[in-house]
């Protein structure tokens, strides 16, 4: 019973370095610098390939800045996780 009270007590104690570890990575610079930069560099690319187009095409440009960052998101809060 005792053991058992410790692993659970352990696992609570490693969601909540897990979640603390989440909140402060929603609240970095560094995400919000990121999300910055990929999307400035998704509509800079954009805007030298594609201008003068469709409303409708145009509408993808803040879409696919923002898909792009969750993908690439994932792996930058690892490694600033790992950091901090």
């Amino acid at each position: 019973m005792a053991k058992n009270l410790e692993e659970r007590i352990a696992a609570i104690e490693a969601r909540n370095k897990k979640v603390e570890a989440d909140k402060a990575w929603e609240l970095s610079w560094t995400r919000r610098i990121a999300i910055t930069v990929l999307i400035y560099l998704v509509i800079g690319v954009y805007l030298r390939f594609v201008v003068h187009i469709s409303p409708w095409i145009n509408g993808l440009v803040p879409v696919i800045g923002y898909f792009i960052s969750t993908v690439t998101m994932q792996k930058l809060k690892q490694w600033w996780t790992n950091r901090n």
